[in-house]
């Protein structure tokens, strides 16, 4: 049976840059640490940028011939990773079709998470590309590749994937980790605003609830008590929509578990949209409005993109998994950070951004295991405000 999750580590380089080149990829069961799939090539002569780019794609190629439906992708490579998370811009045009080759190929999986890690933790891939250099450079290969990569993690490395474990925090041994009892995060958007009502973009701009909000934000503890007695946290976005929705939770909760702001949790920052209608934003920026709904990496003008708040949201959960193992915590936040947990969660494509409507106060609820097992229960649960109608 085809993995559903695979690890790819992918290296490049030359000797001389350009000069003789070659790649090397690696694809891993990331519970056993099994490599399902190598690959390497010697590319004649080419710049190191060039070689890593090739990696990428033979590692992603070689994961979609496993059938896999996400990827984790780590490459010691800050430059590939950035742009490939849309953080960088491809200026060099000799790489741009290149990372349109590899975009390409990230939209055959369901998910695909880039990681940047130091090159102590990519042996496997870096020996495979060494030994490819050194055949482009007419020389016998030095070494041969490890059997895996380097198990400790740098201090202030990225953390590890919603989805999937990680192969650099994993044991020495590979051995298969034990399933616990699942996190449970009840996510929560915040109750009505005044730009709710006339939907607009309401980014970091602090809009407080409405009187109808301020009762739906009632009526959502009331809800969240119902469904979780036991709460160990209660998680919100800073601006004063989340905390006061979070208050009326923590209230019925009865006043025992405090709220806690947490910034990762603040809605995109929209830009120059911020305030508008959707019908404004299509009048004045007919151009940027289309990238924008083509692709997560594009942000609005000034903004952030969804690309942006998807590693936020990462942090979150990441966070919350190593805090709270086993028990239940409460989220409040805005529509941008709770849809792409559920994108995430779902394993769904980016188009689920665009199709899935989250009412005010609306409540989803996700069950999260420490081996990457995940149960969507509820998505914008709203029955609690049917009497406010």
């Amino acid at each position: 049976m085809a993995p559903r999750v695979v690890s790819m580590e992918a290296d490049g380089g030359s000797r001389g840059n350009p000069g003789p080149a070659g790649y090397g990829a690696v694809v891993r069961d990331p519970e056993t640490g099994e490599v399902l799939a190598e690959r390497s090539e010697s590319l004649g002569t080419a710049t190191n940028n060039v070689a890593e780019y090739q990696g990428l794609i033979a590692g992603l190629t070689a994961a979609a011939e496993l059938g896999a439906a996400e990827v984790d992708v780590r490459m010691d490579s800050k430059l590939v990773v950035e742009q490939m998370c849309g953080r960088w811009q491809i200026k060099h045009p000799g790489l741009r079709p290149l990372a349109a080759q590899a975009a390409a190929l990230v939209g055959r999986f369901a998910a695909v998470r880039f990681s940047w890690i130091p090159r102590e933790q990519n042996r496997h891939a870096d020996a495979l590309a060494n030994a490819a250099m050194d055949a482009a450079a007419g020389r016998p290969p030095a070494t041969a590749a490890p059997a895996r990569p380097a198990t400790t993690a740098a201090p202030g490395q990225p953390s590890t994937p919603i989805i999937g474990s990680d192969p650099a925090t994993a044991p020495a041994s590979w051995e298969p980790r034990p399933t616990f009892t699942a996190t449970r995060l009840i996510l929560v958007r915040h109750g009505e605003t005044a730009y709710t009502e006339q939907r607009r973009y309401s980014g970091r701009g602090d809009v407080p609830l409405s009187e109808r909000g301020r009762a739906q934000a009632r009526a959502t503890g009331t809800r969240v008590a119902e469904l979780a007695p036991s709460v160990a946290a209660v998680l919100s976005s800073p601006l004063s929509r989340c905390t006061a929705t979070a208050a009326s939770i923590a209230e019925a909760l009865g006043g025992d578990v405090p709220v806690r702001t947490e910034d990762d949790l603040i809605e995109c920052d929209f830009g120059q949209w911020e305030g508008r209608t959707f019908a404004e934003v299509r009048q004045q920026w007919p151009g940027e409005m289309d990238a924008w709904l083509a692709s997560p990496r594009i942000a609005p003008p000034d903004g952030e993109s969804f690309t942006q708040v998807a590693e936020r949201a990462h942090r979150v959960i990441s966070g919350l998994l190593t805090a709270y193992p086993g028990e239940t915590v409460v989220v409040v936040s805005h529509v941008s950070p709770i849809k792409l947990m559920l994108r995430d969660a779902l394993a769904a494509g980016d188009g689920f951004l665009h199709r899935l409507f989250l009412d005010a106060a609306g409540i989803s609820v996700l069950d999260m295991w420490p081996d990457g097992g995940v149960a969507v229960r509820t998505v914008n649960d709203t029955a609690h405000l049917a009497t406010l109608d």
